[in-house]
């Protein structure tokens, strides 16, 4: 049924276009000639419009608004030129706009409104095309042209009717060319009313193949940006298909999706770790960012890398202490020789432990020289304790991040070394030794000492927050052990959380049993021969400590062994016998020539030589302190490589022995007319410390009053002017240094008298200890017996020969054995134990 509403009108044939028509002014669109298609009508002034149209011969003027967004258009909103339209067909729709069909016929320009209400009534003049103005050649050469332009845009994805592109093929005529293209190409309003209003044929289709043109460049870049972005999507979707097509072959095979099964296994591994509650938290958190993203972005993999460190660290598993204290007891023997404070230590720490099950790891601190077995205690004491052993060491840190660790927005970060440690440890009560704490370093990068502070603080460890964790890591339960050369470099506020334990050198004789019982058998292991190849003499070993090593430790000593084990072996595998017998006969064929002889002894009592002794790194040593005195006017000279802190110990003896002038018999003359020159031997070697004091006033004495000291006594102690004698450091090297001399007598101060009760006894048998409190006491032992009458210092006698100094004492192969072995550099006493 046809729509009762609904005309149908057929177009009449030969139209004349009357000079006098209603206008409908239409918005979005250009209307060309020949141009048939459908407007909505909805403005009261347009549908009336229509309607006159319709009551007259059907044809209707229609021009486009220049502004769209205009109701109510005025003359001025509405283009000039337009299009001669006929009304084909007309429908009244429900919401009382009228659909039409019009046919453009012709074009035609606005010369003046005739009237404005109720529509708009105008006076117009057709605007024929003009004759084309160029050659007939030139007109085919443009239409070819449009032609393949549009053939162009469409290949480049423009959307055009087919029967469009069939009407254009077979267009002829350039006018009708330019109007049907530009038409049909979609494009701006202004664009198209600027074609429509040339009315040159050839001028407009050139006009309309410069718009192509550039939609032909627009175009193939968006193209070009389509195609980049398709083949990364089409890359991703082929992914996605891969991974869809993998998922349904697992799931076909009875295999779990890789990335359900990795989340899967996270979340079991983190409820297996126990985390406090904070941790769970943030741990859960960052498991569902990982559920959530692709599994191949690279901020994905940095969230696994953080997951599988934190479901590894030991939140909640713990090791069982050995409480037993005589297994403990014997571990540590078996381990180490003598150290007895040492081990009465960690039998106190496991007796606390035993009666209170919960307690803070202790924070000790072993100084001592190279050698002594520091970090092997730590191994001792873990095994003692039954814990398991994580060792870093510190020497040469200089970045803070090395402690506290890394932020994860750093590429490649990580954790910081104590975090590192306590995954390999894997408990939360592991013995964990820090070695060289003393050679830390500081750089722009931070202060790593002052980034331990809260580590080793007992204080402050319960939370110990890692930069790459986030969250916090009680280290309370850690039992920290640290090491360390030498107690200055340590960091003060660092130094005052630790427990200091010194291990000073060992004796001969502890050398002697280490040797024998850990040295030698761990050597014939590791160099494939046993007791029945080898037999090392004990006076072999005692040559070897006194003559091939000089050291605290017991490092060169193992060295020097090894390279006797060595030779032997070489000898068993080249089949030259069984039993090769190492006494001191035979010890230079394995080892060479000795490197040190023992420590030189004085033949006589000389005047003006005084013993002094000497604290070094390698332990202690004995310092032969000469003063001669000569013909001037009362200089001093001092030389020996001396520090300040000697130098002025010298002024102060000598300050001290001519206010004793009367006392000790000494010419007053003898200051204002005699140089006193005092020399300390090796004088390469540099040497400073304040304990040498009493030994430089008793060597000035005795050259001034002419009195020899005592060649079988050594002293060492500070003098101040008034006489008093100070307490010194490093007691034990120095009595060793005493003991390897041969001296009979030691003069200490009195004050350091209750530091022989943490010296072995067996290391003060054979050596008498004698104690002053001033100089008068030292002098009176020094030099034994009463001055020269003060007549005798008048015309002294020629100075005695100064002692031959072992460093220049040739061996038995004609050199000086010390030549070309350098020492280490003489402290008469370590700077923290002085006053």
């Amino acid at each position: 049924m046809t729509d009762p509403n609904e005309q149908e009108i057929q177009p009449p044939q030969n139209v004349d276009v009357p000079d006098q028509l209603p206008m409908l002014p239409v918005r979005d669109i250009v209307v060309f000639p020949y141009m048939v298609l459908p407007l909505f009508v909805g403005r009261e002034m347009s549908i009336k419009a229509i309607e006159a149209a319709l009551a007259g011969n059907r044809m209707i003027f229609l021009a486009t608004q220049k502004a769209l967004d205009v109701e109510n258009p005025t003359p001025d909103d509405i283009h000039a030129v337009g299009t001669v339209g006929i009304v084909m067909r007309m429908l009244k729709l429900p919401d009382e706009r009228i659909k039409i069909l019009v046919q453009g016929i012709a074009k035609g320009k606005i010369t003046n409104y005739i009237q404005t209400e109720p529509y708009y009534s105008v006076r117009i003049d057709k605007l024929p095309d003009t004759k084309a103005s160029v050659t007939t050649l030139e007109a085919e050469a443009v239409m070819r042209t449009v032609k393949e332009q549009i053939e162009r845009i469409v290949s480049l994805g423009k959307v055009l009717i087919p029967d469009v592109m069939v009407v254009i093929e077979n267009l002829e005529e350039p006018g009708r060319l330019a109007d049907m293209v530009a038409s049909n190409l979609g494009l701006k309003v202004d664009v198209t009313q600027a074609v429509l209003e040339i009315t040159d044929p050839i001028q407009r289709l050139r006009q309309v193949s410069d718009i192509l043109g550039k939609e032909i460049e627009v175009l193939s870049m968006q193209q070009k940006i389509q195609a980049q972005a398709k083949g990364e999507m089409d890359k991703t979707q082929r992914e996605y298909f891969l991974r869809e097509q993998l998922k349904a072959i697992q799931k076909e095979l009875g295999e779990l999706d890789e990335r359900a099964e990795e989340v899967t296994e996270f979340r079991k591994r983190i409820k297996d770790a126990k985390m406090p509650e904070k941790v769970l938290k943030e741990t859960e958190k960052q498991l569902k960012r990982l559920e959530k993203m692709h599994p191949d972005t690279a901020e994905s993999a940095t969230v696994r890398t953080y997951l599988e460190w934190m479901v590894e660290l030991p939140w909640s598993k713990k090791s069982k202490d050995n409480l037993d204290l005589k297994a403990a007891a014997k571990v540590l023997n078996e381990d180490h020789y003598d150290l007895e404070k040492v081990k009465e230590r960690i039998l106190e720490y496991l007796a606390v432990r035993k009666l209170k099950e919960k307690m803070k790891g202790p924070i000790l601190c072993f100084v001592g020289p190279p050698g002594v077995g520091k970090t092997s205690l730590g191994k001792s004491i873990a095994r003692a304790l039954g814990r398991e052993f994580v060792r870093i060491s510190l020497g040469g840190v200089r970045d803070e991040a090395e402690i506290r660790g890394h932020r994860r927005t750093y590429v490649g970060a990580l954790p910081g070394r104590i975090i590192q440690g306590m995954k390999q440890a894997g408990t939360s009560n592991p013995v964990f030794m820090l070695d060289e704490v003393d050679k830390v370093g500081m750089d722009f990068r931070g202060d790593p000492s002052a980034a331990l502070l809260e580590v080793l603080d007992p204080e402050q460890n319960n939370a110990f927050t890692d930069h790459y964790l986030g969250v916090p890591f009680d280290l309370t339960e850690v039992m920290f052990i640290t090491t360390a050369n030498l107690m200055d470099p340590i960091l003060p506020a660092l130094r005052d959380r630790m427990e200091i334990i010194e291990i000073p050198g060992y004796t001969e004789e502890e050398k002697l049993g280490i040797a024998q019982r850990y040295l030698i058998p761990r050597q014939l292991e590791e160099h494939g021969i046993t007791g029945r190849h080898v037999r090392v003499a004990e006076p072999a070993i005692r040559m070897i400590i006194s003559n091939y090593t000089r050291e605290a430790g017991v490092r060169n000593l193992e060295r020097e062994i090894a390279n006797v084990m060595r030779k032997v072996a070489k000898k068993v595998a080249e089949g030259k016998g069984q039993g090769f017998p190492v006494n001191p006969g035979n010890l230079h064929k394995y080892l060479g020539v000795p490197k040190y002889l023992p420590e030189s002894e004085l033949e006589k009592d000389e005047v003006g030589v005084a013993t002094g002794l000497a604290w070094t790194e390698a332990g202690g040593d004995v310092l032969y302190i000469e003063a001669t005195v000569m013909k001037g006017k009362g200089q001093l000279t001092l030389t020996g490589h001396l520090g300040d802190v000697m130098k002025e110990s010298a002024q102060a003896a000598l300050s001290y022995v001519r206010s004793r002038e009367k006392t000790l018999n000494i010419n007053p003359d003898a200051f204002s007319k005699q140089d006193l020159h005092i020399h300390v031997p090796a004088g390469a070697i540099p040497k400073d410390g304040p304990s040498a004091g009493i030994t430089m006033a008793t060597a000035i004495a005795s050259a001034l009053a002419g009195i020899p000291a005592r060649r079988d006594l050594a002293m060492t102690g500070e003098i101040t002017l008034r006489g008093r004698v100070l307490p010194i450091g490093g007691l034990k090297e120095k009595i060793l240094a005493a003991k390897r001399a041969k001296l009979a007598m030691v003069i200490l101060p009195r004050r350091n008298k209750k530091d022989l009760e943490e010296i072995p006894k067996h290391l003060l048998k054979g050596i008498q200890l004698s104690f002053a409190d001033t100089m008068d006491d030292v002098i009176r032992i020094a030099l034994g017996r009463k001055p020269k009458p003060a007549q005798a210092a008048k015309k002294p006698s020629s100075p005695a020969a100064p002692p031959r100094n072992r460093a220049a004492r040739p061996n038995r192969g004609g050199r000086p054995a010390e030549s070309h072995v350098p020492r280490p550099a003489m402290r008469t006493a370590p700077p923290a134990l002085t006053r």
